[in-house]
C-alpha cells in the first residue's frame, strides 16, 4: 500500500476518545472562561471535527492572545528545522482546556506573600527561595545481634589453581 501523508495521518491513538470518554461534549466545555494571557493547553477533541488544531500541536501548552465568539487564539512554540518559533493559531474552544503549569507558581507566590507579612509581625527574617532537596542525614547501622556481640568478618579465600 502507499505511504499516506494526510492531515490526520498517523493519528489513530491521539484522535481516538479514552475507555468510557466517549459521547456528546459537556456544555461547561462550551462555558469555559477564558481571557487574553491565560495558560490552556491544546486537546483536540476528536469528535468535533471543526476548528481541530493540526496533530502538531495536539498536547501542547500555549498563552491565549484573542478571544472571539466560539475560538481562541493561542500563541504556541514550534520546533521548526533547529529552532523554536511562536506561531498563533486560532482554534475553536472545544479543543482547549485550561492548564494547570501556572498552579504550583500561583500557590508558590500567596504562600510568601503570608510568609512576608508575618515576618513583617514577628520581624523574623524568613528565606523566601526555593532550595533543592538535601541529602539525608548520616547515622550509625546497629551492630548485629545487640551491644556487646563480637562482629565477625569474612574474608574470601585466595585463588588456587587445582589443576
Amino acid at each position: 500500500m502507499p505511504h499516506s501523508y494526510g492531515v490526520r495521518a498517523r493519528t489513530r491513538h491521539m484522535f481516538a476518545k479514552k475507555f468510557r470518554q466517549k459521547g456528546p461534549i459537556h456544555l461547561s466545555q462550551y462555558l469555559m472562561k477564558v481571557k487574553v494571557g491565560d495558560y490552556v493547553d491544546i486537546f483536540a477533541d476528536p469528535s468535533i471535527h471543526k476548528g481541530m488544531p493540526h496533530k502538531g500541536y495536539h498536547g501542547r501548552t500555549g498563552i491565549i492572545f484573542n478571544v472571539t465568539k466560539s475560538a481562541v487564539g493561542v500563541r504556541v512554540n514550534k520546533l521548526v528545522n533547529g529552532r523554536i518559533i511562536e506561531k498563533r493559531i486560532h482554534v475553536r474552544i472545544e479543543h482547549v482546556r485550561k492548564s494547570k503549569c501556572q498552579k504550583e507558581i500561583l500557590q508558590r507566590k500567596v504562600d510568601n506573600e503570608i510568609a512576608k507579612e508575618n515576618a513583617r509581625k514577628t520581624g523574623v527574617k524568613v528565606n523566601l527561595k526555593r532550595t533543592p532537596k538535601l541529602p539525608k542525614d548520616g547515622y550509625f547501622e546497629k551492630a548485629p545481634g545487640g551491644e556487646g556481640v563480637e562482629v565477625t568478618t569474612i574474608q574470601p579465600l585466595p585463588f588456587s589453581d587445582l589443576v
